[in-house]
């Protein structure tokens, strides 16, 4: 088995060795960022911290004798301290002017959405580069151009039953690959 620091020498060029090295850490990091703050938030921290970490690769040190463990949780940590303040100075402009807590806002909702995706985006691009290609395909063709089955379908040159069976198989593997990072 490949050590930490040969995967994220390999996730340089190979987005399989990032997905590696998140099944690996992203359960004790989720474990460890839930034990600090809400596990909605826990979530975003753990995907930020693995988003971090990919733009990162060429500033791994080694720290751990092969192991990303203390890479990683020292992205959380910092992470987690820029979290907190944030919130205490939000806490504090929004009590100072008088204003109502956001969090009762429905348009803060989608925007918190929208962010939270763009934050989960490099595990799911490592996650998608995992899939096989017709999988990878007929999934681009449903979920992102919202083809209907039938022209998913015939993109792909199967039957529309197969091309069921592909979105339904690629949808059960990001779900298994990305387990832990979002809420």
């Amino acid at each position: 088995m490949k050590t930490d620091a040969e995967l994220v020498r390999e996730a340089r060029r190979d987005a399989e060795a990032l997905a590696e090295l998140y099944r690996r850490h992203a359960e004790a990091l989720h474990s460890w960022l839930r034990s600090q703050v809400s596990p909605q938030i826990a979530s975003e921290l753990t995907a930020e911290t693995f988003a971090q970490a990919a733009l990162s690769l060429r500033r791994f040190r080694d720290p751990g004798g092969g192991s990303a463990s203390p890479w990683l949780f020292g992205i959380a940590k910092n992470l987690l301290r820029r979290y907190y303040e944030r919130e205490r100075v939000d806490r504090r402009a929004r009590r100072r002017l008088g204003m109502p807590e956001l969090a009762h806002d429905p348009n803060l909702a989608r925007v918190e959405d929208r962010d939270r995706a763009e934050r989960m985006r490099p595990s799911l691009v490592a996650a998608l580069a995992t899939l096989p290609p017709g999988q990878r395909r007929a999934l681009e063709l449903r979920v992102i151009e919202e083809l209907p089955y039938d022209e998913v379908a015939s993109s792909l040159r199967c039957s529309e039953g197969a091309a069921r069976i592909r979105v339904t198989r690629a949808l059960g593997a990001l779900s298994e690959r990305m387990k832990g990072v979002s809420a």
